[in-house]
């Protein structure tokens, strides 16, 4: 028997700034994902006190501008998806393709109408879609006029994105999230936040504030959810590392509780139980704040009390270290952060640790600090494909993999977590998010584009992509036993 339970939402996941392409057609405004540069430095070149948000073509490539072209590949990617067996398909709404400068009071109708066609696409496969409101593709006016989401105007501007797109498909999506990895900003709040030196983002005063206004504006999506619809499910989405002290010393044990106090567990905390946690006073002195250093007031604080997420939906790629005592020099690099070398781990092309028994501790941990539904809705495995003459991957490397880490799951189901879903990140290759990168391939499904933006463009099945199949049509990775066949009459033999 399979240890995952009828109705689980199998499926992939993807953001519509790192896939979609189309950036400047059917009134489509810019995002900051469109401002970044390509390449293994686009991070050290948004942290320069420069940067500006300047698209710049003669110095940088942009490859978020193309994508993989899913704006105009859409039937045939959701096609593939529904030939796997996809239960569910996660993806965003790019709000600059809504609101193109994100401070409207009108939407786009075209942007509306090609989404419109990628979930009636979805449905006509019986693909469940879910939804991220906001996935790092904040219009880039709200940051470059705004200052991004420290400026609490854009609560307001996310409201009205929020309601136009729950109301315009509260009959057709069931499942939404309102930011996704909303911690990742602990690191790097250019992406989730909008943030960038030039505009504050080294002063945590700055990223608490607007910490607290995606948290005000996240109540608000629950609220018009709910009042839409009975059934409407909202969650929060969380980056998550599971983290272990290095060894036994206290001072590293400590180290690491309050690590994960602050990347793990603060957004989560506000959003999944409505309030700010207990460690707050001491997570801002860190910083030299106090709460009274937030413009907060209130309404806000019992709006967060009476809207909480209903689910929590996060993203697990690898786990960290934690030692404190200069003892260890050896580091690794990580999804957006980093930490010492975990000398029982090996780890990806990137250095990315890899550690299923760590989701099986995520899951753990999340379930019994809130004790609701959890959706696993990104994982998966980085690395250069090398595809043959007819463009086929044998990309054993990621299915051992992903089977390790569904084992993981499976695990935890059996520990008692309940555990809604599963959508792999990247299920198409996609442009890498850290990287700018096409050559840092997720996908189950090889597509010809290469980093500079030269290819065909066309799809192509990897070795992956069959044993994904076979893993939703067995809801697991365990053989379903056939039936025993009870409508035939009982064999009788004639003995001489």
């Amino acid at each position: 028997m399979s240890a995952f339970p009828e109705g689980f939402l199998w499926g992939g996941a993807t953001a519509a700034n790192q896939l979609e392409g189309g950036y400047q057609e059917g009134g489509r405004g810019l995002s900051i994902a469109d401002a970044l540069p390509g390449g293994k430095d686009r991070f050290k070149i948004v942290a320069q006190p420069d940067f500006d948000w300047t698209i710049d073509e003669d110095k940088y490539t942009y490859p978020n501008h193309m994508g993989i072209d899913f704006y105009h590949h859409y039937k045939e990617d959701i096609a593939l998806f529904a030939e796997m067996g996809f239960k569910c398909y996660r993806f965003s709404i790019a709000w600059s393709r809504v609101y193109p400068n994100g401070d409207e009071t009108q939407p786009n109708e075209a942007g509306l109408k090609f989404y419109d066609a990628v979930i009636d696409e979805c449905l006509a496969h019986h693909i469940e879609p879910v939804i991220t409101i906001s996935h790092y593709e904040l219009p880039l006016n709200l940051a470059t006029k705004y200052g991004g989401w420290k400026n609490r105007y854009l609560i307001e501007f996310y409201e009205n994105f929020a309601r136009t797109i729950l109301t315009r498909y509260a009959d057709k999506v069931k499942y939404w999230m309102t930011f996704n990895e909303i911690n990742s900003a602990a690191h790097f709040p250019v992406m989730g936040q909008g943030l960038v030196p030039s505009t504050g983002a080294n002063d945590k005063r700055n990223v608490f504030q607007a910490w607290h206004n995606q948290f005000v504006a996240s109540a608000k999506a629950v609220k018009i959810a709910h009042n839409l619809k009975k059934g409407l499910r909202v969650g929060c989405m969380i980056l998550y590392a599971t983290s272990y002290s290095y060894d036994a010393n206290p001072k590293n044990q400590l180290a690491n509780l309050q690590e994960n106090q602050e990347l793990n567990f603060f957004c989560s905390d506000v959003q999944v139980r409505g309030e700010y946690p207990a460690y707050t006073k001491r997570l801002l002195a860190k910083y030299g704040l106090t709460f009274d250093d937030l413009e907060t007031n209130d309404g806000e604080l019992a709006l967060l009390k009476q809207y909480p997420v209903d689910y929590i939906g996060f993203s697990y790629y690898m786990s960290s270290a934690v030692e404190t005592t200069g003892q260890v020099k050896d580091t690794v690099n990580g999804n957006l952060m980093g930490g010492v070398k975990n000398p029982f781990l090996a780890a990806s092309d990137w250095g990315w640790q890899i550690d299923p028994t760590g989701l099986r501790i995520a899951l753990n941990q999340l379930y019994d600090r809130y004790q609701k539904p959890l959706f696993v809705v990104e994982n998966g495995f980085g690395a250069i494909d090398k595809p043959d003459k007819n463009f086929y991957v044998e990309d054993d490397y990621r299915i051992d993999y992903l089977k390790q880490h569904i084992q993981a799951m499976a695990g935890a189901i059996a520990d008692g977590v309940d555990l809604m879903g599963y959508t792999p990140w990247g299920c198409i290759d996609l442009v890498s998010a850290s990287t700018g990168e096409m050559s840092k391939r997720y996908g189950f499904i090889y597509v010809d584009l290469d980093d500079e933006g030269q290819g065909t463009l066309k799809r192509y099945r990897k070795k992956s992509f069959y044993w994904y199949k076979d893993v939703i049509e067995n809801n697991g990775l365990e053989k379903k036993k056939p039936k025993e066949d009870t409508t035939k009459a009982p064999i009788s033999l004639d003995l001489d």
